[in-house]
């Protein structure tokens, strides 16, 4: 199996800043993707994020320009670096993983979940 164990979270004031981790481990052969989803109370889950392991970071037209998502390939760890915070930013974050096992299977993987507030 894989685990995503996520860190960081909290509340935090208008314009302020907070930075989310997320750690990947297990039976990992190799990863192909990680990033981050969020969902706010009464929305749809909303893709923030996303790290191909070749290729180009994608981000919500949301987000851009606020957000930096970065990936160490050597930890399997993903971070989430969010500037200028508002008020529709507070919602639980998730990071994701599409993984293929060593198992050979590809397979989605979730972290638990972290909440962000942004509120003064």
């Amino acid at each position: 199996q894989v685990q995503l164990v996520e860190s960081g979270g909290g509340l935090v004031q208008p314009g302020g800043s907070l930075t989310l981790s997320c750690a990947a481990s297990g039976s990992i052969y190799s990863i192909y993707l990680m990033g981050w989803y969020r969902q706010a109370p009464d929305k749809q889950r909303e893709l923030v994020a996303k790290l191909p392991t070749t290729g180009i970071t994608q981000y919500s037209d949301s987000v851009k320009g606020r957000f930096t998502s970065t990936r160490d390939n050597t930890k399997n760890t993903v971070n989430l670096q969010m500037n200028s915070l508002k008020p529709d930013d507070t919602a639980v974050y998730y990071c994701y993983a599409i993984v293929r096992t060593r198992s050979q299977v590809t397979e989605t993987f979730w972290g638990q979940g972290t909440q962000v507030t942004v509120s003064s």
